[in-house]
């Protein structure tokens, strides 16, 4: 599996309320990813990205963290599935573009792996 990025998950309480203090006094740049429940702001060097989120829209779970693996999201199932680590939402197409599944770290944090349709 190549990892060809990794973002950090916020949970917030609004994404409206939040964007001034990541945009405003941050200075980070809004992405072009606003589904009401989730935006990415970037880095203006595009170094750096934080996803800000209400609650995931149809996981039963919400992650700390998601990793981009491209083409890689069938291998990335198998080898989490192999390795007996626990799948918290199934792999799956979602609606917005995304193929994605959650893994479980032994730590107990939900990690969602990701994969947009054009990579």
């Amino acid at each position: 599996m190549k990892v060809s990025g990794v973002t950090t998950n916020l949970r917030v309480a609004d994404v409206e309320a939040a964007r001034g203090f990541y945009a405003d006094y941050l200075g980070l740049i809004e992405e072009d990813l606003n589904l009401s429940w989730v935006t990415r702001f970037v880095a203006p060097q595009g170094r750096a990205a934080v996803q800000l989120v209400t609650r995931d829209a149809t996981s039963p779970h919400d992650s700390v963290m998601s990793v981009q693996v491209g083409g890689d999201i069938d291998e990335a199932y198998a080898e989490a599935t192999r390795r007996g680590y626990e799948i918290v939402y199934p792999l799956t197409e979602e609606t917005w573009g995304l193929r994605r599944f959650f893994v479980r770290d032994p730590d107990g944090n939900v990690i969602n792996i990701t994969s947009h349709r054009a990579e």
